[in-house]
């Protein structure tokens, strides 16, 4: 052994040494941080445990004509980014609320759902009756516990999909706005909704087939890094007006301290009205999910794992932000994952997680990304008369008023 190793291990059993010598110090402190981290997770566990969650859906009539606008006012009433004052969150777990927007195909009937804990269930369908009266909301059985997958041996197989953003969360994906969904006289037949391409998606699931759609939402939380600082964080405005300066930055000369707006590109002039467009609006932390069920004794359709795969590219559009897929319950290659022993692990995974709407905390805590209610509206609206898919259930019209005493 040469002299330089013997130096490292003598050196090494110093520290060693030495740390050992001054534990009863030191101890404590990692003991106290210990048993702080255990007592917020038994906080927060039963604080999510006696959640009462309920399930809503949404029954469209077939006359509806209203702008994915009309969404859009529905979801800013779903903007709740507090976490309760100290006292609830050091006593009782609390955190900031969040909600699970849905659409589903079974067998190729489409429903639209929002998911909520209880004390939300009449302040959401106020929302919604005062800006689509005559649609019906309606509490439900949770169609995802209809299924119950734990193993290869059960009897739906499911293939999933998380998605994200490619670019930075400020820079927006293209909105209805940018499709011209929100310009008044527009022939029906003339307008361009591409939420139409996941509904006609969905709607080619047959018998003994599923499609699954989630968007879990949360008023966005300051979790981007501040550069500059050690530990600060800073929300996705705070982004968004960095990437402008940015841009800014880049048409700015010695002898022109301010960037000319004649000497930017289209694009980049593009880029700063859309960001500056985005961040004027509420932003909700998100994570998207999407499922492709198959019972058993029904043939797979791997045009439709595709399909579901690129279901979010219709949303692309020029230089905007748009969708990717973070993770999957396929492998690219049979060495990845040698006679299935991770797979049906992380098909158990995301099922649950989508099952539990989890994904902001623990255990199915993902990095989100920001939407804001406008792109949300994108994403989630009730299509006018343009989306004409079969199977997409729509009502002649509601039933009754809703009740008098709801609060707007």
């Amino acid at each position: 052994m040469s002299d330089s190793l013997i130096q490292q291990f003598v050196i090494a059993f110093g520290y060693i040494g030495l740390a050992l010598k001054y534990f009863i110090y030191w101890a404590p402190f990692f003991l106290g941080y210990l048993l702080w981290k255990t007592w917020r997770s038994y906080l927060l566990k039963r604080y999510l445990s006696n959640l009462k969650w309920i399930l809503l859906e949404i029954k469209i009539p077939k006359d509806i004509r209203r702008s994915p606008k009309a969404m859009e006012l529905v979801l800013n009433a779903l903007y709740q980014p507090s976490s309760g004052n100290w006292y609830e969150q050091l006593t009782l777990g609390k955190v900031a609320d969040w909600f699970s927007l849905e659409i589903a195909s079974i067998e190729g009937s489409i429903h639209f759902f929002i998911r909520t804990t209880e004390p939300y269930k009449n302040y959401i369908e106020a929302q919604v009756y005062s800006q689509f009266p005559s649609a019906e909301v309606v509490e439900v059985a949770d169609y995802a516990k209809q299924i119950a997958y734990y193993d290869g041996n059960s009897e739906w197989q499911p293939t999933g999909f998380e998605f994200t953003v490619k670019g930075v969360d400020a820079l927006p994906i293209a909105t209805y706005v940018d499709f011209g969904l929100d310009k008044e006289g527009v022939k029906e037949e003339e307008r361009i909704d591409p939420l139409t391409t996941v509904l006609e998606t969905f709607g080619t699931a047959k018998k003994g087939e599923q499609f699954w759609f989630q968007i879990c939402v949360q008023g966005s939380q300051e979790r981007f890094h501040k550069k500059g600082t050690w530990r600060e964080k800073e929300d996705w405005k705070k982004q968004g007006e960095a990437l402008i300066k940015e841009i800014q930055e880049g048409y700015k000369t010695d002898t022109m301290k301010k960037a000319s707006e004649q000497s930017m590109s289209a694009a980049d002039k593009e880029k700063i009205k859309a960001i500056t467009r985005n961040i004027s609006k509420s932003g909700f932390d998100c994570g998207i999910r999407a499922f492709y069920w198959v019972r058993t004794g029904t043939k797979f359709d791997v045009s439709k794992v595709k399909a579901l795969k690129g279901i979010l590219t219709a949303f692309q559009h020029g230089s905007y932000n748009f969708f990717k897929v973070a993770k999957g319950t396929k492998f690219d290659y049979w060495w990845q994952d040698y006679k299935n022993l991770r797979i049906e692990s992380i098909r158990r995974r995301m099922f649950n997680a989508y099952k539990r709407r989890g994904f902001f905390y623990p255990p199915y805590r993902t990095k989100p990304f920001v939407l804001n209610t406008e792109e949300l509206a994108t994403l989630f609206h009730f299509p006018g008369m343009v989306a004409e898919t079969p199977t997409f259930g729509r009502i002649e019209s509601r039933k009754g008023e809703p009740p008098a005493n709801l609060p707007v």
